[in-house]
């Protein structure tokens, strides 16, 4: 048997295999998952979703054994760049490293001096969510100004963005699109282009969400970069429609500002195990420079196991060097080595072409839990997509098996479409029970459930004991109930492709029996 004969039988025999043993993490409507048993098989909040394609992929990059970020990840990064509509995608070893290489390419000294970001400028983000949205700007020497949450979205109350402003000071709004949905970009670029800040968007949560506005805003806002895109006509998500008050624009969350982030660790919309990636929007200098932040800090931009793409690797003159140093070796960062595996961009490049019918798991998904719930808005207040003002529940008599919800929607003439993280809920103060006697009652009976990660970040150790060492190293920007209220009542379920109908159905049966036990008591 010659080796490409030994590897096809290695991969058949892979196949197989991920059959027979990984049935639990197949997407939920595949007739091969295995069977949910309730009280008895765990539901978990997220998770892997995949099956022998995946683990093909792995083991035949690991037998190729090139290891390092290689031309699997050079796939990658140009499928996922084109399915995010951006100019050029990194990938990075995880999400928190996303944000890390992002924001420090904002810190370059190749950047003109009134646009860098410097120790001591300010970068405006919102008081709850994931602390490593907020950590690079700390970490880079910044000072973040947190303002509040609206609690129903999970969203910063964008209105509160000039009151944070500080002239001269401030140089970035870095926030997250939180479980999947997307904050205010509209009123976000309109501050952002007002004072000629970055926007950095945390799109680890919300992979595969579009936003969608008026197209004569989208002009007003500088979106010549998707209406051009759209123009064309040729890209899947982003394009035009029509509605009553004109032509609109939908473009996936993550391709508005001018850098983004990605997420690939399990729980996520994709997964390596571990990944991320780094989105270069509309700029192309900042691809150089993430690149170098991700890559040691060094000048050179040839990619692994080539030399000389510049055509004059002995002809550089940079620092106090010598002329002709090589240039493989000249850093002009502080830099880090944040590169996956080209094993798991051999994964990830199968996940991608999952992505459509991922995105459409979680919308199904979350559609069935809030239909199933409905009527306990007495005791819950229920996630709405940003820009929408109610839920509006589905005609009786539909004969499909999860029919369609809609919402009524804001005059913005902005609307939202989530692929959600998960399914927010937040528990009233009159209620007969408490986000903690439900999370525990669902623990109990093997449902899994998250807080929204650090709830109001301030208020956690790390934060804590930051302003105590050094005052000045963050601020807030007012009050912070919405971020409290986050963190004392609201908590969230899972939405992810390998729940199955029964598994959601059981969740919704554990609750609503909850909720009539206490409210009886």
């Amino acid at each position: 048997m010659n080796p490409s004969e030994l590897k096809a039988e290695i991969l058949r025999l892979t196949r197989e295999f991920s059959r027979l043993t990984h049935s639990a993490n197949r997407p939920g409507d595949d007739a091969a998952h295995s069977p949910f048993i309730p009280g008895q098989t765990t539901v978990p909040y997220a998770g892997r979703v995949f099956n022998e394609d995946e683990v093909e992929a792995a083991v035949s990059a690991t037998l190729d054994f090139w290891l390092t970020l290689g031309p699997e990840g050079e796939a990658m990064e140009k499928e996922l760049a084109e399915f995010m509509g951006v100019k050029h995608s990194l990938l990075v070893n995880s999400g928190s490293s996303a944000n890390l290489v992002a924001f420090s390419a904002l810190t370059t000294h190749k950047l003109p001096e009134h646009k860098r970001i410097r120790p001591g400028d300010e970068v405006i983000t919102v008081a709850a969510g994931f602390p490593t949205t907020v950590s690079p700007i700390i970490q880079c020497g910044a000072v973040p100004v947190f303002i509040d949450a609206k609690p129903l979205t999970g969203n910063a109350d964008c209105s509160l963005l000039e009151a944070a402003y500080s002239p001269g000071k401030t140089k970035a709004v870095m926030m997250a699109h939180a479980l999947g949905n997307p904050f205010e970009l509209s009123i976000v670029l309109a501050f952002c282009k007002k004072y000629d800040l970055w926007l950095v968007e945390d799109n680890c949560d919300a992979l595969g969400c579009t936003y969608t506005l008026p197209t004569e805003l989208a002009k007003e806002l500088g979106l010549d970069h998707l209406l051009k895109i759209a123009e064309k006509g040729e890209h899947p998500i982003i394009r035009f429609s029509e509605s009553e008050s004109g032509k609109l624009l939908t473009a996936p969350t993550g391709s508005f500002g001018d850098i983004s982030t990605q997420s690939f660790y399990p729980p996520h919309h994709l997964t390596m195990g571990e990944g991320g990636a780094v989105n270069i929007v509309r700029k192309p200098p900042l691809k150089t420079y993430a690149e170098s932040f991700r890559d040691w800090g060094r000048d050179c931009w040839c990619a692994s196991g080539k030399d000389d793409t510049c055509g004059k690797r002995f002809k550089w003159q940079l620092g106090e060097l010598p002329e002709g140093y090589d240039h493989k070796y000249i850093y002009s960062h502080m830099g880090f080595n944040l590169k996956p595996l080209d094993t798991q961009a051999a994964i990830g490049r199968v996940q991608i072409k999952r992505l459509p019918a991922f995105i459409e798991a979680r919308k199904q998904n979350w559609e069935r839990l809030r239909r199933g719930l409905h009527g306990l808005e007495q005791y819950i207040d229920f996630a709405l997509p940003t820009h929408a003002t109610a839920w509006i529940p589905p005609q009786e008599g539909s004969n499909s098996e999860v029919p369609s919800s809609s919402f009524t929607w804001d005059e913005t003439g902005c609307r939202t479409d989530c692929s959600w993280f998960g399914f927010k809920i937040t528990i009233k103060e009159d209620a007969p029970f408490t986000r903690t006697e439900l999370a525990a009652h669902l623990d109990e009976n093997k449902i899994g459930n998250r807080m929204l990660f650090g709830g109001n970040l301030v208020r956690q150790p790390a934060f804590v004991q930051l302003r105590r060492d050094n005052p000045a190293a963050m601020r807030v920007s007012g009050g912070l109930p919405g971020a409290d209220r986050i963190m004392n009542q609201t908590m969230f379920l899972g939405t992810y492709p390998g729940l199955t109908p029964a598994m959601i159905d059981y969740m919704v049966q554990v609750i609503r029996e909850f909720a009539a036990a206490k409210a009886a008591a």
